[in-house]
């Protein structure tokens, strides 16, 4: 117990989770995309489930961490490239990403009916949304693992900081979702950077790295410039009204 009086791990502590919670908000984004599809009593339940389910994902990476370190060592080479684990990964989950994004958009843009092309009645839809919740929580799981078994070689403290991100997720999970059911346009920028960060996925696998400050800075100017937009159309509606 001598840990809980370390600066240095409390240091740790609070620097990874503060990680976790940055590395989880496209995490939190795809499941409220998802979820907004299913009937709107289940919508909750669901996105919580899904949020637990991402922590169980996680601390059962960080108990396998042999595993885990593993996936990073060559499996074949094809062209001179040396694939792993960690990129096979990286590569069919970035690919999903894709074509999930880019299927939300197709729907946003055609007007389709909510859960049209999903399993009908309401334990298909929760299955089918666990299954696509699940997938996608291994792949973004997986960076932030690998992530935090580099900063920390506490096991304990890791664990920790997952569970309190994961926590912080689950409190403001609800008003992300509601934010961006409101927002249309918001929720076209958010799986524009899903479409992003899918290609981000699958250029890692092939060892071509995009720095990560590079994407959450323009994520963080586009929805700075979309916060303007909608204040902008609020006030625009509001004179409106007023002028009637």
């Amino acid at each position: 117990m001598e840990w809980l009086t370390s600066p240095e791990l409390w240091v740790a502590f609070f620097t990874l989770t503060a990680l976790e919670i940055v590395l989880g908000i496209d995490n939190i984004i795809m499941i409220s995309i998802l979820v907004s599809r299913m009937p709107k009593h289940m919508q909750a339940r669901t996105r919580l489930f899904g949020l637990a389910l991402a922590m169980v994902t996680r601390i059962m990476l960080l108990l396998s961490i042999t595993w885990v370190m593993r996936l990073t060592t060559d499996l074949f080479v094809i062209f001179g490239q040396g694939i792993s684990g960690r990129d096979l990964i990286l590569f069919f989950g970035g690919l999903f990403l894709l074509w999930k994004s880019a299927q939300e958009i197709y729907h946003g843009m055609e007007g389709e009916e909510e859960g049209s092309d999903e399993p009908s009645g309401k334990g298909g839809n929760f299955l089918y949304t666990i299954i696509q919740i699940a997938i996608i929580d291994i792949v973004f799981s997986l960076d932030s693992v690998i992530t935090a078994v580099g900063m920390v070689s506490h096991v304990p403290v890791m664990i920790a900081a997952i569970i309190v991100a994961v926590l912080v997720m689950m409190l403001a999970s609800g008003t992300i979702s509601r934010f961006i059911d409101l927002h249309p346009s918001l929720k076209m920028l958010a799986l524009s950077f899903l479409l992003v960060v899918g290609t981000v996925l699958i250029g890692e696998a092939f060892d071509v790295h995009v720095p990560k400050g590079y994407v959450y800075f323009a994520m963080a100017f586009s929805l700075a410039v979309e916060a303007v937009n909608i204040k902008m159309r609020t006030s625009m509606a509001k004179k409106r009204k007023q002028a009637e």
